[in-house]
């Protein structure tokens, strides 16, 4: 999937739903028309860095000073975008659990409560997820769930690794922790949901280095431009959790 630059757009294709019928002894049985289905996925946003560093300041840092602002700036970008998808898709959620005021001894019933709602609107139990704040991974690490055996996962969620975000499984939901969800005060708009719910494409499309004219100094400037959009909305469950 090639993204040219803000404003073109992106084919997502959805899975066709297949139609169920009665059958009785010798009926003909009539073959459903599948089509390929697609979603427009536009890609009207952007985000951007730019960076310039004089002559003098790179000659008396004993570090590769322009890597190293690079690298931080695709961090940074990367922060940037989660804030702003994770902040936009709760409120397409149709489904909702009342605000939580969290603890260890509730946390867990608090998270069947999300499975429950998706499998009432017969979402697929694959593929399920749920982002939470680090506050709450803590709560999650501190509760009963810490004994390996109860996730049925192969490793205690208290040694769960989370430089990748993934803290573990309970149920038929993956948890994922991220510091960049949508909060008021000590209020974080947390959700669950399904793979197929939310789409979402994004590609950096320039990185540019620059001799600046009017100044003895280099630069470095870059876009990435990405689009989303809420497939599902049944899909979705918004799960405002208060955390002390």
């Amino acid at each position: 999937m090639e993204i040219k630059g803000q404003g073109s757009s992106v084919h997502i294709r959805s899975r066709p739903t297949v139609a169920i019928s009665d059958y009785s002894v010798n009926q003909d049985i009539q073959y459903q028309d599948i089509v390929d289905e697609k979603q427009e996925l536009l890609i009207d946003k952007a985000k951007s860095f730019s960076f310039k560093i004089d002559d003098i300041d790179a000659t008396q840092s004993n570090i590769a000073l322009m890597n190293e602002l690079t690298q931080d700036a695709a961090y940074q970008m990367k922060i940037a975008i989660d804030t702003h998808v994770l902040g936009s898709v709760y409120a397409d959620a149709t489904n909702a659990i009342s605000t939580l005021t969290m603890d260890k001894t509730n946390v867990i019933d608090w998270i069947i409560d999300a499975e429950v709602l998706l499998e009432e609107n017969n979402i697929p139990t694959e593929d399920r997820w749920l982002v939470i704040p680090p506050k709450a991974a803590g709560y999650i690490q501190k509760s009963d769930l810490k004994d390996a055996s109860i996730t049925g996962d192969s490793q205690s969620i208290v040694r769960s690794n989370l430089n990748n975000g993934r803290l573990g499984k309970i149920g038929g939901m993956t948890l994922y922790v991220s510091n960049n969800l949508a909060r008021s005060g000590n209020t974080f708009q947390c959700l669950a949901g399904h793979k197929s719910a939310v789409t979402f494409a994004s590609q950096i499309v320039k990185v540019e280095n620059l001799r600046l004219q009017t100044k003895f100094a280099d630069a470095v400037r870059g876009m990435n431009v990405y689009g989303f959009k809420t497939l599902i909305p049944s899909g979705l469950v918004s799960m405002p959790a208060t955390i002390s």
